[in-house]
This record gives C-alpha cells, sequence and structure tokens, in this order.
C-alpha cells in the first residue's frame, strides 16, 4: 500500500483539477447555480471525457497490477512472495480512489452530500460507490487471508464472488446521457463477461483438491490472464 500510495495521492492533483475546471464551467454557465447531479453539462463534455477517461485508466493500471502478482502465483514462481500483498493492497487504494474520485460532483469532492451520494437516485455514483465500498472490503479480508489471519476456505469465497457481482453489475452501469452511450456499454458488457469468468474460474479453482495441483493452476492462470487483458482494456478505454 506504501508503494501504491504515491500514485494515488499524484492522480489526486490532476482529478482535482480537472474536476475544478469542469465544475466551474458548469456554474458559469448557469449563471452562478450548481450543476444538476445527472449533469448534462458534464457529461459528454471535454472535461467530463477526459475525467472519466483517467478514473478508468488508473483503475487499469490498479488491475495490471493485481493481475500480474496473480500471474507469478498461478505459474507457482518462488521469487517475489511479497506480491502476493499487491492484490489485497492495490483493492484497497483502488477502493479509496473509487469512494472519493470517482464522481466530480458526489461526496467528499463535489457538491453532493453523503446522503445524497450513498443514498440518493443517481445510479451511476451509487454504483461507483458501491465498487469502492465492495473493493476496500474484499481488499481488507485477503489481505489478513494471506497474512495467515482467515484461514478457513470460507474466507477465499468473497473475492471470486467481488469479480462475479462486479461484473453483472457492468452489464447496467450507465454513464446518463452521454453521446458515446454505444461505445461505452460495448466497453462495460466485454468488462462484465470477462469478469464473470474470471470470478468464476476464481470460484472453481478454490474447489480443487491438493492432489490436483494441474487442474487448478489451469483455473488460477485464467483468472490472472482475465484481470490483465481487463487492466489493458481499462488502460485503452476511451469515450
Amino acid at each position: 500500500m506504501l508503494c501504491l500510495a504515491p500514485l494515488l495521492w499524484s492522480a489526486s492533483f490532476v482529478m482535482a483539477e480537472t474536476a475544478g475546471h469542469g465544475h466551474g464551467a458548469a456554474v458559469q454557465e448557469q449563471g452562478h447555480h450548481r450543476a444538476p447531479v445527472a449533469g448534462e453539462l458534464w457529461e459528454g463534455s471535454q472535461k467530463g471525457i477526459a475525467y472519466s477517461e483517467l478514473n478508468h485508466h488508473i483503475a487499469g493500471i490498479f488491475l495490471l497490477l493485481i493481475g500480474m502478482s496473480e500471474v507469478r502465483q498461478a505459474l507457482g514462481w518462488p521469487a517475489l512472495v511479497w506480491t502476493r500483498l499487491l492484490l489485497p493492497g492495490a483493492l484497497t487504494v483502488g477502493g479509496v480512489f473509487l469512494l472519493i474520485w470517482s464522481d466530480h460532483d458526489s461526496w467528499p469532492i463535489g457538491s453532493m452530500t453523503f446522503a445524497q451520494t450513498f443514498f440518493g437516485s443517481d445510479e451511476e455514483v451509487l454504483q461507483h460507490k458501491t465498487y469502492g465500498v465492495l473493493a476496500c472490503a474484499v481488499g481488507v479480508v485477503e489481505f489478513l487471508r494471506r497474512t495467515g489471519w482467515f484461514a478457513h476456505a470460507v474466507w477465499a469465497v468473497p473475492l471470486p464472488l467481488f469479480a462475479i457481482v462486479g461484473g453483472l453489475m457492468l452489464f447496467s452501469h450507465s454513464h446518463g446521457d452521454h453521446p458515446a452511450a454505444s461505445k461505452i456499454a460495448l466497453h462495460h458488457v466485454i468488462m462484465g463477461m470477462m469478469a464473470i469468468t474470471a470470478g468464476s474460474s476464481k470460484l472453481v479453482s478454490g474447489w480443487r483438491t491438493r492432489t490436483l495441483i494441474a487442474e487448478r493452476s489451469y483455473w488460477e492462470l485464467l483468472w490472472a490472464s482475465l484481470v490483465v487483458v481487463i487492466g489493458l482494456q481499462l488502460l485503452i478505454y476511451s469515450e
């Protein structure tokens, strides 16, 4: 997490600057009134697209870190054993990032209150914050599991379930009235299918016994490879 903190810290300045410019332009165009939460002036605007793409690219970096560390584990490489903690670290830091910077107008960086952000009617914001909460929770569980605190097999289930549930949520995830809505939907459908497949593979690998090492490794490698591919897709994400 200490390795990931500088990335989160530096990204916050970029996000704050982009959000500030975009929000300021919306206020000016509306005669000093706050832009709507579902912001017609934000979705599809130059600033809004830049903010969204940066969000997705940063998420891609986190997933690449996770995926590469999982590939090492799936292949059974003895070197760099410490990288097993990259997954919980990246999930936790990525979850915090989503909770703070996923939406320019949401709490705590925007004009929406805490209640409007987490209990309001904006489905896009609610999904982003749900991803953030789940990522933090699963990150903590995986850290405790990988450091030996949670030894029972049941604690291996939250991670693949998170991937499956997150993938299913992507099928209904929308960026509102966006001129590139079809392209964005295609991105989400592809990522959703890969996430569901990856989570299912991870879940299957957990059922393998120690006498089926080769078969278990196959499912583990499929899981890790799909995480890497999703990370690469997020890095080239565009609207």
